[in-house]
């Protein structure tokens, strides 16, 4: 079963399956996998989004990590868990979800968006920090943000970053991004989901970045 950071070091993109139904999470997560995607969520406010879960994590498990976005209840956590996810990502930081997920052995990434807020998910103990959202936090902020922060912390890029503007992400100091709308949105078809999936790999590899 592949961890979190070897996850991580693989692909540190996360693809965001918002919407999507358990009768498409087969071959969607298939698509994502095959193109060399490794940590995949599934937002709660999808339809029968534990369901969804159930599937991907017994399918693909030992190739991705894959679990639950938008957490924002600490009852919700054990749910993912029992489902099989190994994943918990929120807009949000939350302390209590947190420690439902450290609890459950799962991987927790709250979104922050402040010194403040960030160093508080740290303390109690994120594995990563999702700054959400994007669209607001340019390059220049989060070169101010990880300059303060401790060098090990894992920071992603959630929210509207285009592949154009990755390189300069990272050259702030970003680890990572999520990818929701410009990966998958329901009704693709697997094609172009497998498409966007390689073209977004590419794009990543692009930067130079190991």
């Amino acid at each position: 079963m592949i961890d979190w950071d070897a996850a991580f070091a693989e692909l540190p993109l996360v693809a965001i399956l918002r919407g999507l139904e358990p009768d498409a999470a087969e071959a969607t997560v298939g698509a994502l996998v095959d193109a060399g995607f490794r940590i995949i969520e599934v937002p709660l406010n999808s339809p029968t989004p534990f369901r969804s879960i159930e599937i991907a994590a017994r399918r693909f498990g030992g190739e991705a990590v894959i679990g639950a976005g938008t957490v924002l209840d600490p009852t919700d956590v054990s749910r993912v868990a029992q489902a099989g996810g190994r994943l918990i990502v929120a807009p949000n930081f939350d302390a209590a979800v947190g420690r439902a997920a450290l609890a459950d052995a799962c991987i927790w990434c709250p979104g922050v968006f402040s010194p403040t807020e960030a160093f508080a998910a740290l303390k109690a103990g994120a594995h990563g920090l999702k700054l959400f959202p994007g669209e607001l936090i340019p390059p220049s902020g989060v070169k101010a943000l990880r300059a303060v922060l401790p060098p090990e912390t894992r920071v992603l890029v959630v929210g509207g970053v285009s592949t154009d503007a990755m390189g300069d992400y990272i050259a702030a100091g970003a680890d990572g991004f999520g990818i929701g709308s410009a990966l998958f949105k329901p009704g693709l078809w697997i094609d172009e989901i497998a498409r966007r999936a390689i073209a977004l790999k590419i794009a990543w590899n692009a930067t130079g970045t190991p």
